[in-house]
């Protein structure tokens, strides 16, 4: 059990982060919504009616979305495009181990698509992109359906029966204010280590190339 907590502590110990964090989000929401629920003299809702509220979703999943935009979109820009010196960036010149051809494997340990061949290992090759595309859409229509839920509850409080639904609030300027706003952030954060991490180390951190690496050599290799 010790080797396998250990084995798998990086991934445990991010999803624990996760999970708290959400259930932070839910606890604080719910106790906003209420306040502003009271100052506006309407009636409070309980916790499980909150997690279920368009506001609720509508926030999880405008977050979501532009994670998921992030990782999917540098996961296909670093098969194409290079940065010299970065951590985070394929060898400018030569070969790279990510660009080997997976057809001429003989390791029998290699996962079942690679023996397999064909289509299956076609489909393969690509299955990070695809599910990070996947995820991306549903948080994406998601975060558009709990913005068109809370709007047409916001309405309805204030005497407005107008409710767009999920494809009209994603003509709304609301809608891609808050779908911009996360998405120029994350390419911010992911650019900045891309950049960061040719001049800057953390001794200890795959995300870092040695501490006495020259600063030119692409690869934490």
């Amino acid at each position: 059990m010790k080797r396998w907590l250990k084995s798998n502590s990086l991934g445990l110990v991010l999803f624990v982060l996760f999970l708290v964090f959400l259930a932070g989000q839910s606890v604080a929401g719910h106790r906003h919504y209420n306040e502003e629920q009271e100052s506006h003299n309407q009636s409070v809702v309980t916790y499980g009616d909150y997690i279920t509220s368009g506001e609720f979703v509508e926030g999880v999943f405008e977050n979501w979305e532009s994670e998921f935009l992030q990782m999917g979109a540098y996961v296909v820009l670093t098969v194409f495009l290079y940065q010299k010196g970065s951590v985070e960036s394929k060898k400018v010149q030569g070969s790279d181990a990510t660009d080997r051809q997976p057809r001429k494997s003989h390791d029998k340990n290699a996962p079942w698509p690679v023996r397999r061949g064909g289509w299956v290992l076609k489909l393969y090759e690509n299955s990070l992109s695809i599910a990070f595309l996947l995820l991306f859409l549903m948080s994406f229509w998601l975060h558009a359906y709990g913005g068109a839920v809370a709007t047409c509850e916001e309405n309805l409080q204030h005497g407005d029966s107008d409710c767009s639904g999920t494809v009209g609030y994603m003509a709304t300027s609301k809608f891609w204010y808050e779908s911009f706003q996360n998405w120029q952030s994350e390419f911010l954060a992911v650019g900045s280590i891309v950049v960061l991490s040719v001049y800057l180390r953390q001794k200890g951190s795959p995300e870092s190339k040695p501490v006495n690496v020259p600063h030119a050599r692409t690869g934490n290799e």
